[in-house]
């Protein structure tokens, strides 16, 4: 990916995140929650042995 693509990509989150300052939050809880499943994936699978 070219820079100028990454930059364009960058500036519309920040456009779009400034128009609208609530979405801030939502965008973090996904965040938070996604690396918790994660987490919680790994920590199961890891408990399992299988078949």
């Amino acid at each position: 990916m070219s820079s100028s693509v990454a930059d364009s990509a960058s500036a519309s989150t920040t456009e779009f995140l400034n128009e609208h300052p609530r979405m801030v939050g939502v965008v973090f809880m996904t965040l938070l929650l996604l690396s918790q499943a994660g987490n919680a994936a790994g920590a199961v699978a890891s408990g399992n042995a299988g078949p």
